[in-house]
């Protein structure tokens, strides 16, 4: 059974969210959409369902509550919960009495929300492929069971550690050999390394090689959000800690509890949030912004940065105290340019993996093509390597081996080091002038709404969030709240 088989019911009360995961997941999916329970229970009542995806604030009963009585009448059914704020009970309920599959937050991400339903699509085919019995005959207990082996074995085959390609006596094999024996001991990991060169599918891969692997997995880039946004994001917060702040928010340390948080580019965070994430980590507990108690947390943390910590920590920007509790197994990454041997197996393997994706048959690689990109330097490591085949295969008119001619300009003139002190400084002059044309056009735009962050960001194609942080990387200030329109 392809996707296009596959049924997503989707029950909010909002239209426009409605509308939005239409969008997204029509082209794959066959979407129902439903603006309430009774409507929800209707439509069940007629089709075969195979996904049930619903938002946990309506008006009249909520999202848990529709999902336990759903759960009761047709058990197959994978439920899912997705809210941007919510009471921590609503959620340790819906997990134990409603058996949702997945919590999803708010605002959710377009590419992990296909994701997250081609899984589970993948979970249900799995569920009733394997020539066992049906499953409305199978106590809770054994389906439950099923589901979480299933997924499980899906993740370690999706994450392992085989993932990270690589020749005999490459570098990266010693980082994987690191990571193989950290996996079995519950000690916080720092992995270092450039970007892109697979920090995060290497903590995936311990996570999912640890005895937490059927728990959850939860990543925070750490770099992304400003101060007061990140503490609510990790920690949590109670209705009215903030502007915005309309009800009780789970942080997703308390989602990753007995699983594992990833916290990317710790290297990023100020000063005065480390205080608050080393006291997390010493003393293993939490407590939401607004909330007068803490609450236990049992959370392995792995790390990862692009910075060299220990001279952030000489120049005083990193406390040294937090940095030995995050680095207790550091890892580090070679780049892509120190592990050269490597470069044309990834790249036949990637080369696999955009033929399945894209349906196409390209044969390989012409040699003079696998002899420039064994040259070049790949400043941007293995996510860069991913792109330049990837724009290879889409400008390739045939299934012949991709020729030179397709590669990008700066590989095919042989730049084979990295940027010079010039190219450098060019590139911070960039970043200097898009800050200038960036702040000007998000002002302009506030301007033309009279402050409404809602329209302002449809308007510039950001999320709320990220236009949130970047007036307060601006220094811009909000007359209004995105809420009140």
């Amino acid at each position: 059974m392809s996707n296009a088989s596959t049924t997503v019911l989707v029950v909010d009360d909002e239209p426009r969210s409605l509308e939005a995961i239409r969008r997204v997941l029509s082209d794959e999916f066959e979407v129902i959409c439903a603006k309430n329970a009774a409507e929800a229970e209707a439509v069940l009542e007629g089709e075969l369902v195979q996904i049930l995806l619903c938002d946990q604030r309506m008006p009249g009963e909520s999202g848990v509550t529709f999902l336990k009585r759903a759960r009761e009448r047709w058990p197959e059914t994978i439920r899912l919960i997705i809210s941007g704020y919510t009471d921590s009970d609503d959620i340790i309920d819906g997990v134990n009495k409603a058996g949702i599959y997945r919590y999803i937050t708010k605002p959710w991400n377009p590419d992990e929300l296909v994701a997250c339903m081609r899984e589970c699509a993948d979970l249900w085919r799995l569920q009733h492929q394997a020539g066992e019995v049906s499953v409305e005959a199978k106590p809770q207990s054994d389906l439950l069971q099923k589901a979480v082996s299933d997924k499980r074995r899906v993740e370690r085959s999706k994450y392992g550690f085989d993932r990270l390609i690589h020749v005999d006596g490459s570098p990266v094999a010693e980082a994987i050999s690191l990571a193989k024996r950290a996996a079995d001991y519950d000690v916080s990991v720092l992995i270092t390394g450039a970007s892109g060169t697979g920090k995060e599918l290497l903590a995936r891969a311990i996570h999912h090689q640890s005895a937490r692997a059927d728990k959850p997995f939860v990543i925070e880039n750490c770099g992304a959000l400003p101060d007061d946004l990140l503490e609510s994001e990790l920690f949590g917060c109670k209705k009215g800690a903030f502007t915005g702040a309309y009800q009780d928010r789970i942080g997703l340390f308390e989602l990753a509890d007995s699983g594992t948080i990833f916290l990317d580019e710790i290297g990023e965070t100020s000063p005065a949030f480390q205080v608050k994430l080393l006291r997390v980590l010493q003393e293993g507990e939490i407590r939401p912004l607004g909330a007068q108690r803490t609450r236990k947390v049992n959370v392995r943390v792995i790390a990862a940065t692009n910075r060299d910590l220990l001279a952030e920590v000489a120049a005083g920007r990193f406390r040294r105290d937090l940095y030995y509790r995050v680095a207790a197994f550091p890892i580090h990454m070679p780049a892509l340019k120190d592990r050269a041997g490597d470069i044309m197996a990834i790249a036949g393997h990637t080369l696999t993996q955009i033929n399945q994706a894209f349906g196409r048959e390209i044969s390989g690689f012409h040699p003079r093509t696998l002899e420039l990109m064994s040259a070049y330097a790949w400043p941007g490591n293995v996510r860069e390597l991913h792109n330049e085949i990837q724009r290879m295969v889409v400008l390739s008119p045939g299934n012949e081996p991709l020729p030179d001619r397709l590669l990008s300009p700066e590989i095919r003139n042989g730049v084979a080091a990295g940027p010079s002190n010039e190219m450098a400084q060019g590139a911070q002059q960039l970043k200097d002038i898009v800050a200038v044309v960036e702040k000007a056009a998000i002002e302009a735009s506030l301007a033309r709404h009279a402050g409404n962050i809602s329209r302002t960001a449809d308007e510039l194609g950001l999320s709320r969030v990220g236009l949130r942080a970047k007036m307060d990387r601006y220094d811009l200030r909000r007359d209004t709240d995105d809420e009140t329109d």
